[in-house]
């Protein structure tokens, strides 16, 4: 049953590649894939293999790939070159601003047969290393027959993830019984992943911890801060479509109480900056556009930062934040980086990217939750009229980073005896 389960997604995936060449134009129109790079998406490389050994590491977005860079470093430390794939323009656009000798960036090929060949054909990696739940059949079963082990860092496996994948025990066997280690952010991600086939799955904590606070220029942040003056101010970061308009209608109640609130919103995807504007005009509300170069003025209602890489600049700049992908099904984003930067957190209902994290937070009083326009408006306002409060929030969510802090040590412990092994494809080739 588990060898016809994984013939038909193999068969159903090479015959899909026609209609997946649509679905990467309609991507490509919507502003989410780059069409000069359409052939990485396909496993047709758009630079040539490095001599000596390479590693492939695989993150799906934004916060992965950042989390993974000290790996990445270190990987290339120790005799590698790095090709690192990863699924997103931002996540994309992050790391081709890194100046790392050794590292290559390739968007990830979709999980087809035809693909993922021409992908290991042209790069041959001799690891292959993947962050957090990537768990794509197809890419670790032909690693597997290539003897290239895989390793997935940082794993989690949510329960109902984790009840999907026992719905086809078979297939869930052939797939996860391929990982040669699964090094997990908890005992209960490394006990699912057991459970499904894993022969060695170890609990290392989650490496985000680890991850350094967001950049931000110190000069940027004065000039805004003279702009906004005495008015009260909070910042909604990395939203997505549907969320916006929960907090425009957030900022309408707050208004009630805070009549010169500036509202900054941080969206996920800039390039939505634009429709995001027109949102807010919709709702009778003056707003200034960051990509633009538009300024605050003392009748501005919302600013709009919609541009890359400055969320570090806004969670300095406002001691309130709701995290965004929270409000909408997007599981939500990572609150570890506001909390590195002393900020007073609040985040939606649907947190299940981080869910042990957002629950420990909520739990130990680092975090609140508002599951919807009129429960974040209270949070906001209560915050805003409790500066006491909002500093013990921001206080107690930099102790609970700190604390969690060591993960990506264990991680390196525990990836070192395949950083300096010998692979048998070295050995034929008489590498050293």
């Amino acid at each position: 049953m588990a060898s016809m389960l994984l013939t038909t997604y193999r068969a159903l995936g090479a015959a899909a590649n026609p209609l997946l060449r649509v679905f990467h134009g309609r991507r490509v129109k919507s502003g989410k894939e780059d069409v000069s790079r359409r052939d990485e998406r396909f496993g047709r490389a758009s630079v040539a293999r490095p001599q000596g050994r390479l590693a492939w590491i695989h993150a799906a977005s934004v916060g992965e790939a950042n989390a993974v860079l000290p790996l990445v470093r270190a990987t290339i430390e120790r005799g590698f070159k790095v090709v690192m794939t990863t699924g997103t323009l931002t996540s994309a656009q992050v790391v081709a601003q890194i100046e790392l000798e050794g590292l290559i960036h390739q968007f990830v090929p979709y999980d087809t047969l035809p693909n993922i060949n021409r992908f290991l054909d042209h790069w041959q990696p001799e690891l292959a290393i993947t962050v957090e739940s990537e768990i794509w059949p197809v890419m670790i079963t032909e690693l597997k027959r290539r003897k290239v082990p895989l390793i997935v860092i940082n794993g989690r496996m949510s329960e109902g993830s984790f009840r999907n994948w026992q719905r086809v025990g078979g297939l869930a066997r052939s797939v996860f019984g391929a990982l040669k280690m699964v090094v997990a952010q908890s005992d209960a991600d490394a006990e699912r992943f057991k459970r499904l086939g894993v022969a060695s799955a170890v609990n290392a904590g989650n490496i985000k911890f680890d991850g350094k606070a967001p950049s931000f220029d110190p000069e940027a942040v004065q000039e805004l801060q003279q702009r906004i003056g005495q008015r009260p101010v909070w910042v909604a970061a990395s939203t997505h479509p549907g969320e916006e308009t929960q907090v425009l209608e957030t900022h309408r109640l707050l208004t009630q109480a805070f009549p010169t609130l500036l509202t900054i919103i941080v969206p996920r995807h800039p390039k939505r900056g634009q429709l995001i504007a027109e949102e807010i005009a919709g709702f009778g509300l003056s707003v200034a556009q960051r990509s633009k170069g538009e300024e605050i003025t003392p009748d501005t209602d919302v600013y709009l930062a919609d541009t890359l890489g400055e969320l570090g600049l806004f969670y300095k700049l406002a001691s309130i934040v709701f995290v965004g992908g929270s409000l909408v099904p997007i599981g939500g984003h990572n609150l570890l980086e506001p909390a590195q930067l002393h900020c007073a957190i609040i985040s939606g209902g649907n947190t299940t990217n981080f869910a042990a994290v957002y629950r420990q937070f909520n739990r130990e009083g680092g975090a609140l939750k508002a599951s919807n326009p009129v429960e974040l408006a209270a949070a906001v306002e209560r915050l805003l009229n409790s500066p006491e409060e909002a500093e013990q929030l921001a206080v107690k969510a930099a102790e609970l980073v700190a604390a969690g802090a060591g993960a990506l040590n264990q991680t390196l412990e525990a990836l070192e005896p395949f950083l300096r092994q010998e692979t048998s494809r070295q050995r034929t080739k008489g590498e050293v």
